[in-house]
């Protein structure tokens, strides 16, 4: 799933080459933290949140059939 997440962030913004993913596994859940330039914040948040929703219900539709639950965190 970072790959689908990379590939999103980096069609957003206008610094690609800043876009970096963590992946951390929990016991219950697996979170990914993604960091950007800080230009390009508003962009991966969007008005009111409205893009940052929809990219994390892409991950949780993507993710679906993943035993643990995947969260999208923007750091």
């Amino acid at each position: 799933m970072p790959e689908l997440l990379g590939y999103i962030a980096r069609s957003l913004v206008t610094h690609p080459e800043s876009v970096e993913i963590k992946e951390t596994t929990g016991g219950d859940s697996v979170i990914l933290e993604l960091h950007v330039h800080p230009d390009d914040m508003g962009k991966v948040i969007g008005k009111q949140g409205r893009i940052a929703r929809a990219i994390r219900t892409v991950i949780k539709a993507a993710t679906l059939k993943n035993p643990l639950p995947v969260f999208v965190e923007i750091v």
